[in-house]
């Protein structure tokens, strides 16, 4: 069978040994090499055929322009463009010859027809279709998100866009693999294009529930494309167009509580892809490669083999780190190496200062290391308060520079980049903020100060390690910190 391609023929099928159509003498034979076998489907603007290219009996699809408004060609020749100067197995593959102009009989308005590779399988939005509206889950949703960015980062890095991104524009290939496809509305970032862009030239593309705002205003950016393909993702993990989760009052997308099992990191990086404002979107497809390796790399391959289940620490860009946070005893034992190694220096703090300023004797000698004792007896719990009465001027002025040495001790350690002080060092443990990172000054201050008041008040803040889900003692909670198997 071989089929006339003249919107005005009323008898299109023809047997395959003609070369003119018996309806109405069209040819037949495209560009002396193409012969249409199946029509695909069509709209408004144009139909998709099934063709064999007969020199090397390969099966490839026509789409054929069949409104010639200006517009419409100028798009038309525009995915022609870009199709032929991208290479990369999730995009059809055009040829340099592939675009051209046919004529049917007594007809002078051309048809502009556009041939290129076949891709075998079902768009997402039929895929989730035939599975009875059911959606997909969050593992397949990251392997297909890693391949249309891939995929994307080939289109960007040529200084393309899509513009249209969605569901019913991503093929799924029968070996499953992804095609992204429908590249009428790609453009190209010139100057030409941003001075356009100023003077309101550029003509929005919009799918509805898909479109970023930006782009209804003829602005759109290549994390516009970001946009569309967070949308995307949000109608594979619900089977429901996004629309039916934004709330028109507040400008949100409510999707997340219609998921199965979508955890919060891959969620975060899905929201930030949607985000309102361009600038607050991912830079650019390396960022979005980046955020999913490190969700796969905390994701662990046999969690019955670990002998700690992990707990998972966030940031503002999801999962960031696979850590442990650490008992109470554990902690402890490292307070105690601590208190050791501030006793030694106390000790030599005060010996020091004897041996300089006021000469040795044994009463002295007491003196200042109850001066020793004192000052590491403020900071670190298992210390002992020791009233020594009389004390001398200079024992009084080791106890004083002890207390600023424990001061500094814990603060300036804790808030550099070693984030821990001895003992926790030797222990494999370090304190953070609550997205994982070095905390400021102030930070270890705050906690300095309150911990010294947990230890007033009986210990109370260091027991409440041993009941919060993050082993948080009262100074951890008022400093946003925690501590973590380093």
């Amino acid at each position: 069978m071989s089929l006339c391609i003249n919107p005005l023929c009323q008898k299109p099928i023809n047997p395959d040994n003609t070369l003119f159509c018996f309806g109405c003498g069209s040819e037949l034979l495209l560009e002396g090499r193409y012969r249409v076998i199946k029509e695909l489907g069509g709209g408004g603007f144009g139909k998709t055929y099934e063709i064999i290219e007969t020199r090397s009996n390969t099966n490839k699809v026509l789409k054929v322009l069949i409104n010639n408004h200006p517009k419409a060609v100028e798009l038309f020749q525009r995915e022609a463009e870009v199709l032929k100067s991208l290479n990369h197995p999730g995009i059809p593959k055009v040829e340099s010859d592939s675009y051209f102009v046919y004529f049917s009989r007594s007809s002078t308005e051309p048809l502009h027809c556009l041939v290129m590779e076949k891709i075998e399988g079902l768009d997402l939005s039929e895929y989730i279709k035939q599975r009875e509206q059911r959606p997909i889950n969050q593992k397949l949703a990251i392997q297909w998100l890693t391949e249309i960015v891939n995929i994307l980062q080939q289109v960007h890095s040529q200084n393309f866009f899509h513009r249209d991104i969605k569901p019913s524009n991503i093929m799924l290939r029968p070996n499953g693999s992804l095609v992204l496809i429908d590249f009428g509305s790609a453009r190209q970032v010139t100057q030409t294009y941003i001075a356009k862009q100023v003077q309101g030239q550029v003509t929005g593309i919009i799918s509805a529930g898909y479109t970023p705002s930006e782009q209804m205003h003829g602005q759109a950016t290549q994390q516009s494309d970001f946009f569309a393909l967070g949308r995307t993702f949000v109608f594979l993990l619900t089977a429901r167009e996004p629309g039916d989760f934004y709330n028109a009052q507040t400008g949100e997308l409510k999707w997340q509580e219609a998921t199965i099992d979508v955890k919060p990191e891959f969620a975060s990086l899905l929201d930030q892809m949607m985000e309102h404002l361009p600038n607050k979107r991912p830079k650019d497809t390396e960022e979005i490669l980046e955020r999913i390796a490190e969700i796969n790399s905390y994701q662990p391959v046999n969690q019955s083999q670990a002998k700690i289940p992990p707990t998972i620490i966030t940031n503002n860009y999801g999962v960031i780190a696979n850590s442990h946070y650490i008992s109470f005893m554990r902690r402890f034992f490292a307070y105690q190496i601590d208190l050791i190694f501030l006793l030694i220096t106390s000790t030599f703090i005060g010996v020091f200062l004897s041996s300089i300023l006021g000469g040795f004797n044994s009463d002295f000698f007491g003196e200042t290391i109850a001066a020793g004792w004192f000052g590491v007896s403020g900071v670190i719990p298992g210390g002992v308060f020791l009233f020594v009465p009389d004390m001398s001027v200079i024992a009084q002025i080791s106890l004083v520079i002890n207390l600023i040495f424990n001061w500094l001790y814990f603060t300036v350690l804790e808030s550099s980049q070693l984030k821990a002080t001895l003992g926790k060092l030797l222990l494999g443990i370090q304190v953070t903020d609550l997205n994982n990172q070095q905390i400021s000054f102030m930070q270890a201050n705050l906690r300095y100060w309150s911990k010294l008041i947990s230890i007033v008040i009986l210990m109370i803040g260091f027991m409440t390690i041993m009941f919060t889900p993050k082993k948080q003692g009262v100074h951890d909670m008022l400093a946003k910190t925690t501590v973590i198997k380093k």
